[in-house]
């Protein structure tokens, strides 16, 4: 079970780290695959633009996708996997925040349906920040 009482597929998937230890960063990238794809992936991807600070954090969907149907689909037709993805990159970046890094040095990165999938999670929790109003 997450942090937000998000019980379902994705939760209990080992959490995927590079990068800089999150003990030592300043800031985190939550980075969330695509559909057919993985955690580890993204963190090849990562190592090519790391740069010292910056932690790599990447869950993993179950069975390598986040939900079954197009994010077009009803929203009810993508349930539990929609809500159980935005659970599992709210836990990653709880584990950023618990580590010492702000939240607002927290980025998101998704390619393809986990593109959608931060997207959506940053359009339903904005974080204000000093020179960057909503």
């Amino acid at each position: 079970m997450s942090a937000d009482g998000v019980d379902g597929p994705h939760q209990g998937h080992p959490l995927v780290t590079g990068g800089t230890d999150l003990a030592d960063a300043e800031a985190a990238v939550v980075l969330t695959h695509g559909r057919g794809a993985t955690a580890q992936g993204m963190l090849q991807l990562a190592d090519e633009v790391h740069r010292e600070g910056v932690a790599f954090l990447a869950p993993q969907a179950a069975r390598k996708t986040w939900y079954p149907n197009s994010f077009l689909a009803p929203v009810e037709r993508n349930e539990p996997g929609r809500t159980s993805g935005l659970g599992a990159i709210r836990d990653a970046i709880g584990e950023a925040t618990d580590a010492g890094i702000p939240a607002e040095r927290v980025m998101l990165v998704g390619f393809s349906q986990g593109g959608c999938l931060a997207s959506e999670y940053v359009a339903r929790n904005p974080v204000v920040t000093a020179g960057w109003p909503l």
